[in-house]
Order: structure tokens, then C-alpha cells, then sequence
């Protein structure tokens, strides 16, 4: 997952923003959980060059999951971590964070069916099993692989911006983004708009979200009863018709914010926040920072890149 993803981010002039690198413990032949064999030919030395560092699942019986502590050799591969290099996990690769002593004092979560031994293994870490994936202090964790998808997407919004994300998202068709706080085991499925019971409603939505739109809208457009529509639409993006709606509303405020130097009012008019204050609010309270300081992060990443 990480390695598609990443791979995908490119600028506007087609230049790949991420330099993606697998590594094992000893190079060679590596037999995956899904029994086929790929050749790694990194070992752990590259991590010292790591930006950012991605554990990945895995179902095999080792140490951390059933000891709450690293194999030696495991320990020696993550001493050549940098300090300050972004760490992240994917599902059950959080025990390995854990045991490295990455989680300490951070909020973390891993799949649902793990929470129990993380908790026991790791009782002095905040354990939230209720959510897609956490980001504390460039340290972060996701649930299950799907949810990995999520946090991948994530770090590449908060590294390049909304736009890049937007389009690795629809490279791999993959909505482009559900909040971490969302719950991790909804049943979701991710069809073709095309073919999707409410895509017609969505893509309709997606086209005037500046104007007001109800769910009365959106079920006539599929030609459902409302009760029909919100329970297809839920089984199809995990979300209620209202949530997605502010959730797209939302990405078209950060564009805005990314893209122009529109003030905040006209952001939330052509975005359909309502008035500045209640683009404000609800975006303080989605996305952790006011309007403007998202605008100043990713226009001072904007002419870090610039620099060189």
C-alpha cells in the first residue's frame, strides 16, 4: 500500500515528490502473507536516509504481539532510524512502533481484533481502537490495511496538499479522504460512481457544492426514499449523506486555501461552509488548525520546496 501510493504523488511538472524504498532485515527472497516471494534489496542501513519510515502488517507470530518486545535483530534494524524521522504503522505494525518505544506518551490504534493484546502488552499507551488512524507529534498508526489507504492518503495531504492526495486517491480508486476519527469496522464498499446505487446523487452533489443541498436532493436524484438512499449510501462510503457532503465541502475549502488567495468568506461561500465564522469553526474543529494557518503550513511547505 504505502509503496503504490507514494509512488503515485507527482507534481504538476511530473516529478515524483516521494522517493519510495523497500527494506527488509537481510536482503534477498521475502515470502509475503499472501504466499508469493519478492526480492528485497535493502536491508535495514537505509533507514538512516528515511525522511519517513512506514511498519508495515504482518501475521506472523513474532515478538512484539506476543511479547511486547522486539526480536534483537528487529531492535538493531530500527537503531538506524534517525531522530525526528516521521514513523508510521499500518494495522498490526503498530505493536512494533509500541515495543520500539515510538507510542510512548501518543495516542495510538491498530485493528479492532488486536486491541485487546495491544492494551495488555502496552497498558501505558492511549489505545483508541475506534478509529481509521492517529497523527501525534509525526508519529501515527492506522487500523486495519484498508484503513491504511487513509493514513497514506493522509501524510501525502499533509506533505503536498489536497490536490496531490485528491489524485493519488483517484489513481487507485480510493475516495480521497475519510477522516481519522471515523469508526474502523464499517462494512464500506468503494464501487465505480458509476455503478454505485448513489453515485449519480454524488457526482451531482460533487458538481454545485457551493449551493444548498439537502437529502431530499440527493435521494430524489437516485430516486429513492430518504430512509432507502441514507442506508445505500452508508453501505457504500461508510458515511451519512450529511457527512460526506461537509467532508467534500471541506476538501474544496483546503483547494481554495491551497490554490488562491481568496479570503476566508469567499472559501466558505464557494465551498459551502456557510459564513467565514462557520467555515471557521468547523474546520478548526475537522482539521485541528484554523483556515489561515492551514494556508500559511502548506504556502511555507510551498517555498521550502522553492528553496530546494
Amino acid at each position: 500500500i504505502p509503496h503504490r501510493l507514494f509512488g503515485q504523488a507527482r507534481s504538476t511538472s511530473g516529478e515524483r515528490l516521494y522517493d519510495v524504498v523497500t527494506a527488509t532485515l537481510t536482503p534477498g527472497p521475502v515470502r509475503t502473507d499472501t504466499d508469493f516471494t519478492i526480492n528485497v534489496a535493502n536491508g535495514p542501513d537505509v533507514l538512516a536516509q528515511a525522511d519517513t519510515v512506514v511498519i508495515p502488517a504482518s501475521d506472523e507470530d513474532y515478538a512484539p504481539p506476543t511479547q511486547g518486545r522486539l526480536s534483537p535483530e528487529l531492535a538493531t534494524a530500527l537503531s538506524h532510524i534517525k531522530p525526528g524521522t516521521r514513523m508510521a504503522s499500518i494495522c498490526t505494525g503498530s505493536f512494533v512502533l509500541a515495543a520500539a518505544g515510538f507510542l510512548d506518551e501518543r495516542r495510538a490504534t491498530t485493528h479492532w481484533r488486536s486491541a485487546g493484546d495491544f492494551r495488555r502488552l502496552f497498558p501505558h499507551i492511549e489505545l483508541d481502537p475506534n478509529v481509521l488512524f492517529t497523527d501525534c507529534d509525526d508519529v501515527l498508526t492506522s487500523a486495519g490495511v484498508a484503513a491504511g489507504l487513509d493514513l497514506c492518503l493522509h501524510m501525502i495531504r499533509s506533505d503536498f496538499g489536497a490536490a496531490v492526495a485528491n489524485e493519488v486517491a483517484r489513481g487507485t480508486v480510493t475516495p480521497p479522504h475519510r477522516e481519522g476519527g471515523q469508526a474502523q469496522y464499517i462494512q464500506r464498499l468503494v464501487p465505480e460512481p458509476t455503478t454505485a446505487a448513489t453515485g449519480a446523487a454524488r457526482a451531482w452533489a460533487a458538481e454545485r457544492l457551493d449551493e444548498a443541498i439537502t437529502l431530499d436532493d440527493m435521494a430524489a436524484v437516485s430516486a429513492m426514499s430518504k430512509r432507502t438512499f441514507t442506508r445505500r449510501f452508508r453501505e457504500e462510503t461508510g458515511l451519512s449523506p450529511m457527512q460526506w457532503l461537509t467532508e467534500q465541502r471541506l476538501h474544496r475549502a483546503c483547494e481554495l486555501l491551497e490554490q488562491t488567495d481568496f479570503p476566508v468568506e469567499r472559501v466558505a461561500a464557494e465551498s459551502g461552509l456557510g459564513s467565514g465564522t462557520a467555515m471557521r469553526q468547523l474546520f478548526q474543529s475537522a482539521m485541528g488548525v484554523t483556515p489561515s494557518a492551514y494556508r500559511a503550513t502548506f504556502r511555507g511547505r510551498e517555498l521550502s520546496s522553492g528553496d530546494g
